[in-house]
């Protein structure tokens, strides 16, 4: 049965009280959304959806703010901030400020006093809490000196450090640090807090900001919600506001919220779940840690595991098995832990021994490696690695482990070297898979030299690296070249020099015998100059790699952005309104549906591509591989 508003309102002040007044909150804040959006929907105009909140505090008086410090309103989900933004951009280049949410204590600071937001209009004379607090504003961290507004709150290196000894009024020590803040700033007398060295930190507003276009924050947003994440304090959310400071104020205020400001909530991309195993899974360079959760559905998918990232963040979080885990995902980025409490039966997920050949693993922080050249679990990872930065795509994870175990494959080029025969050894392969396989192998052949730099799997050297760095140098020169030489290289630094020099040395005779038997395009000179660009958008039938190698066959040059000088956009449907397609229109960029552009190469004398092999059709011959007589499309 659903509630009615009454019903709602009465749970709704409940648990107000339980969070401002008496700082014992009963529901998680994802679960008092669910119960104030409720609201919102059934009763849009109920004055409790108007009312600002703050917590109790002990202060000395009220203070009138000079400007209003309202609430703001808030979104659950990147479309309903992109639909508020839509409300008041008035163009394309509409610029917007990007800052933290943080989850603490509104407060200003000037002329000599602190005061708490309180209702907006005139909040408590807290100075007295002054001697605990430390400002953080832009350029500045020190004593509290200048004027500032922003959030009293607790980082997250001082809670961890300092708030293990700070115990409160009943000796015990704070659960979090939103708890702590609440709890300190409700106390009348501040020496006891003092004594034991506790700390707050009054983190300006204007500490982080970013400003950008409606377009750049939503390409870029997975980036910006994880680099907030990733930030040492307790954050809720992220606030957007019109740059425009004298548009924004012309918008108005409603009695709760300024109309040119919102704040995107995380709790609505949450959820809590227990911590039920950790596995530790093999990158090309490294052991990463995955979280087992007990089923948790946020945004309509059923979340079972979720990325702890690398060695160090488990320590910083301390997280166990058996924890009660906070679940993020926001919009399409993959499920991580953002915090952890203590659950009961904790186990230590820490591993010491590679699980894959049971060797002694090197603590190389943030990350955990197995350094036995030989290990499979590692071999492997970095063989699917160099396989799909050369672009054999048919070629995953269970088929490179079937050619590691049955074929005694270790290397790219023993990928190269394998026959028709060889592939139909493997388990579930028969004559035409094996063939359509060995096709794209030996496609596979022409490629180019950054492809083959970031095959190497070298820490921190992907295909756009690698590519930057061989428009500079060729590889034959590249080799050449010791750490300061490389270091010189826009973009590289000591550290990845030192990688990349290690590296070339170390597989310098894996590398000719590799460039032996490949076709070798060379970066350095070759700009293409003249050559018209192709983008693809959309979902479309085959693989967007078919598109780009159809389009590369037919003289033009994929890539991956919309820019002004973008020869052509394909779109699976150029209705749409997506940030490639608005882009193109902008800058005037010829859009055509796929249907159009595979018709328009019909009159071209260039060959179409086999989609079976992304390779151009010829004439069949007859092709003797073993004992078996297949025919192949060379």
């Amino acid at each position: 049965m659903q509630m009615t508003a009454e019903q709602l309102a009465t749970l709704i002040e409940y648990h107000n009280e339980r969070y401002w007044v008496h700082g014992a909150p009963e529901i998680s804040d994802n679960d008092y959304d669910l119960l104030t959006r409720r609201l919102e929907e059934v009763a849009p105009d109920h004055p409790l959806l108007k009312t600002v909140h703050a917590p109790i505090v002990a202060g000395s008086g009220k203070i009138r703010h000079r400007n209003p410090m309202l609430s703001l309103d808030k979104a659950y989900s990147l479309a309903e901030l992109v639909s508020w933004a839509a409300k008041y951009v008035r163009n394309s280049d509409e610029l917007f400020i990007v800052q933290p949410k943080y989850d603490g204590i509104s407060a200003n600071f000037t002329g000599g006093i602190l005061s708490t937001r309180g209702d907006g209009y005139e909040g408590e004379n807290i100075s007295d809490k002054i001697p605990l607090i430390e400002l953080e504003t832009a350029g500045y961290r020190g004593p509290l000196n200048r004027d500032a507004r922003g959030e009293i709150i607790i980082r997250d290196d001082d809670f961890k450090n300092i708030y293990s000894k700070v115990v409160n009024k009943s000796g015990k020590t704070y659960k979090n640090s939103r708890n702590a803040v609440a709890g300190i700033m409700g106390l009348k007398d501040i020496s006891e807090m003092l004594v034991q060295h506790a700390k707050l930190t009054l983190a300006d507003y204007s500490l982080f900001t970013q400003t950008m276009k409606l377009d750049e924050l939503k390409a870029n947003w997975e980036n910006i919600v994880r680099e907030i994440e990733e930030m040492p304090y307790p954050t809720d959310g992220i606030v957007i506001k019109l740059a425009d400071e004298e548009y924004s104020a012309s918008l108005g205020n409603t009695a709760h919220h300024p109309r040119g400001q919102i704040a995107f909530k995380f709790s609505g991309i949450r959820k809590e779940t227990k911590i039920i195993g950790v596995e530790w899974s093999f990158g090309k360079n490294c052991l990463t840690p995955v979280a087992q959760l007990e089923p948790v559905d946020i945004g309509g998918i059923t979340i079972k595991n979720a990325t702890l990232h690398n060695y160090q963040n488990v320590i910083d979080k301390d997280i166990h098995i058996n924890d009660i885990a906070t679940v993020e995902r926001a919009g399409d980025v993959i499920p991580y832990i953002v915090s952890a409490s203590p659950g009961e039966n904790r186990i230590n997920c820490l591993i010491s021994k590679c699980p894959s050949c049971s060797s002694e693993l090197k603590i190389d922080l943030p990350e955990l490696r197995c350094i036995n050249p030989d290990c499979p679990g590692t071999s492997l990872q970095r063989l699917l690695a160099a396989v799909r930065n050369i672009g054999i795509e048919r070629l995953g994870e269970p088929n490179i482990k079937k050619m590691m175990s049955v074929l005694n494959v270790k290397t790219l080029k023993d990928i190269f070297n394998l026959k028709v025969q060889d592939i139909l050894k493997l388990e579930g392969f028969q004559a035409k898979s094996a063939t359509n396989l060995y096709k794209e192998i030996q496609a596979a052949r022409d490629v180019s030299d950054y492809q083959i730099l970031a095959s190497l799997n070298i820490q921190g050297i992907g295909p756009n690296i690698a590519k930057a760095i061989l428009t500079e140098y060729s590889l034959d020169e590249l080799r050449k070249l010791d750490k300061e030489k490389l270091s010189e290289i826009n973009g590289i630094g000591p550290e990845r020099a030192g990688a990349i020099e290690r590296e070339l040395t170390t597989q310098s005779q894996f590398l000719d015998e590799l460039i032996s038997c490949i076709n070798m395009k060379q970066t350095k000179g070759n700009t293409q100059s003249g050559m018209a660009t192709i983008c693809f958008t959309g979902k479309m039938p085959e693989q967007r790699s078919y598109y780009e190698k159809l389009a590369l066959q037919h003289g033009y040059q994929a890539t991956d952005s919309v820019t002004k000088t973008l020869s052509v956009l394909v779109a699976a449907d150029p209705s749409e309104n997506g940030s490639k397609l608005n882009n193109a229109r902008k800058h005037n960029v010829k859009i055509m549906s796929l249907e159009e552009w595979l018709d328009s190469l019909k009159n071209s004398p260039l060959p179409v591509l086999n989609k079976a092999t992304e390779e151009p059709e010829k004439t069949a011959v007859q092709v003797h591989d073993g004992p078996e007589q297949l025919t192949l499309g060379f």
